[in-house]
Order: structure tokens, then sequence, then C-alpha cells
């Protein structure tokens, strides 16, 4: 019996709200910059949930897997105006795509390697179905992040599977920042930095959204519209029948809105920011069901399973992109948003003064969000045909 009853509803869910806070909280310390927001939470949500302190399983959580991630997608994708992506960042889009196929062949090695269907027993599915389950769920986060595991967690039913599910979140978050780490290393390296073109990226206006701009009318707009668009998509995939593509037809109209209505999106400021909130309740909400013994019994797979994949990502990326005539800080900060999402690519793109692509940044790593739920989807549907 937990100390916060499963039936209490609002309890449940102010805690999960109040983990969430303090990750975001952990976030701005010094050990916490390293661990990431959403490892701060996922691991305070198992401590209180293995402590007693809020339950394994609630109606709460279930609102949560319901309601938030849908709703998640399109407050990630107003910013993915495809006509400026496409016409505005050719080149870096051109490194974005090279890096998600380093992913899809990373994971796809990293299957022929490895015993994936002994993973997420717990899950709905069949070995044969949970190795192409683990595989898009992995292709899907590191071609765009967070919004993309929570997407295909649905998809596959992985979800379902708590104890994989954390586990599996902070692997993937853990190595993750392992790797920014590296990425931002990469331009000391003479050695290397000197076979790839040179161009200078720090003349130029850097732009920039002001959290200023933030306001009650912007959030609501953008929770309205990403609602809206649930609505519709649901409607949509109800009238044809295929339910399995939910979120394909959400991603599908979040970049119609994104890039057909840009007047529309400039009033929902805050819409990503929002997004990036509720999805570390998700992962709270996931993580308080995990079972900490069934999560150590699977991590030595998912560690060999992220570091193959991370590898041949690298390979691909950086071999490939020189091939192509691409230049080291276009390559790392392609390979930061597809690994790490939108939020760290701009980041380190100021951080290293190359000014020129802090808007390719952000604009390559959103497309992230929408690409990723594509190809993870894809895989998941016909993995058969892909090994």
């Amino acid at each position: 019996m937990s100390l916060i009853s499963a039936e209490n509803a609002m309890a449940v869910m102010a805690a999960l709200f109040v983990i969430a806070g303090l990750g975001f909280v952990g976030e701005k310390t010094r050990v916490g910059a390293h661990l990431t927001g959403a490892v701060i939470a996922i691991v305070t949500a198992i401590a209180a949930a293995n402590l007693n302190i809020i339950p394994h399983s609630s109606p709460a959580y279930d609102f949560v897997f319901s309601y938030f991630v849908p709703v998640l997608i399109p407050l990630f994708l107003f910013k993915a105006d495809l006509k400026r992506l496409f016409f505005e960042t050719t080149r870096t889009t051109m490194a974005f795509l090279l890096a998600s196929v380093g992913t899809v062949a990373g994971v796809t090695l990293a299957a022929l390697c490895l015993d994936l269907g002994s993973l997420a027993s717990q899950a709905p599915l069949a070995m044969a179905e949970r190795e192409a389950a683990v595989a898009g769920l992995f292709a899907s986060t590191y071609i765009g992040g967070s919004v993309n595991y929570a997407a295909l967690g649905e998809v596959t039913g992985l979800s379902q599977d708590a104890s994989f599910f954390s586990a599996a979140t902070a692997a993937d978050n853990l190595f993750s920042a392992v790797y920014l780490g590296l990425l931002a290393l990469l331009p000391g390296w003479r050695w290397l930095a000197q076979k790839y073109p040179a161009h200078d990226y720090s003349a130029g206006s850097v732009e920039v959204e002001h959290s200023e701009g933030i306001s009650a009318m912007s959030l609501v707009l953008a929770l309205a519209a990403a609602m809206v668009i649930v609505v519709v998509a649901d409607a949509a995939v109800a009238y044809l029948g295929g339910s399995g593509w939910r979120y394909m037809v959400i991603t599908a109209l979040s970049l119609a809105v994104a890039t057909l209505a840009p007047g529309l999106v400039k009033h929902m400021i805050g819409s990503f920011e929002l997004g990036v909130g509720l999805s570390l309740v998700f992962f709270a909400a996931i993580a308080a069901g995990a079972d900490v013994v069934a999560m150590v019994q699977v991590a030595p797979l998912l560690i060999a399973l992220v570091l193959i994949l991370l590898s041949v990502h690298f390979l691909v990326t950086f071999t490939v992109g020189r091939w192509l005539g691409l230049s080291m800080p276009e390559l790392i900060i392609a390979s930061n948003a597809a690994i790490l999402g939108a939020t760290t690519a701009p980041a380190l793109a100021a951080a290293k003064g190359w000014n020129n692509l802090i808007t390719p940044g952000i604009l390559v790593g959103v497309f992230g969000y929408a690409l990723g739920t594509f190809v993870g989807t894809i895989i998941f549907k016909f993995w058969v045909f892909i090994l």
C-alpha cells in the first residue's frame, strides 16, 4: 500500500508534476546537467514508487498515456516549417538525413548481433514482434528524441512493460549525454577536423525565440490547436480503419499546420516548452511502474544495443559526410539533432560560435520529431521485410 492511494488521481497527478519539476530543477545543478532532466525524473519516480510513496499503477498514469502522448507531437512540431527546412537549411538537412540513415544502419546491425526479442517480455507482443518493436523504438528516438520515443512506446505497446521502458529510457538518455560530450570535443581534435572542408559559421545574425513572448493566450492556443489536431486525426483514422497509423496521421497534420499556416503558429509561442514539460510528466508516469530487479536484468543487453547503434551512427555520419563534402560543424549539429533533438543542437552551435548553424539546428531537430515517428513506425510494421 503506497502513501498516496492509486485511486486518489489528483494526488498522483500532483506527484507526477512535482517529480517533473524536480527534473527541471535538478538539471540546473552541475551533476544534473550531465544526467538531463528526463533521467532525474525517471530515477526519482522509480525511487518514489519502490519506497511506496506513489503507487505502481493508477488511473492517473493511464490518463497521461492516453492524452498527454498524442498531444506532445503537435506541440513539438509547430516549429517544423518544411519550406524553411528545405530551402534555408539544405546542407544541414542533407547532413541530418545522413545521420538518420546511420541510425537505421546501427539499429539493424544491433538486431543482427543481439537477441532483441528477449527484451520487453511483459509487453503484449510475440517475440518476433518485440524485436521489431525495440528496433523501431530506438530508431525513432535516435532520429529526433523523446517525443518519438513516447509515440513509438504507444504504437508498439512497449510502454506497457514499465520496467523495460524505464530502463531503455534511462540508457537512452545517459548514453545520449555521453555522446553529446564526444560531439563537443570533436572540433578540438585537429588531426580529425583538418580532414573536413573548412567553413566559417560565426558570421550572420542569430534568430532566437524569446521566452518573453510566452503568454497565457499563446499557451492556450497551442494546447487547443494540438488537441484539435489529435481529434481530427483520430476521426480520420477511425473513418479509414487504420488505428496503427494514428501517430503518423497526427504527425502529418501537425506538419501541414506548421508549413501552411505560419501566421497561426506565430501566436503559439511556448508550445515547444509546454511539450518538454509534459514529456517529463510522461516519463515519470512510465517510471513509476518499473520493477528495479527487472530493470537490472535487461540493462546489459540495452547497453550493448545503444553502444552498437551509436557507434554505427557516428561512423556513417562522419565517414560518408566527409565523402559528400559536408563540414564537421554541419555533421556535428546534424548528429546532435538526431540523437538528442532540437533542444541541444542549437545550444551546442551557440556554444561553439557557429551562429549560422543555430537556426538550422532547431529546424532539423524539429524535423526529426516528425521523421523519427515515421521511420520508427515503418520499421515496426515492416521489420520482416528489412531483415
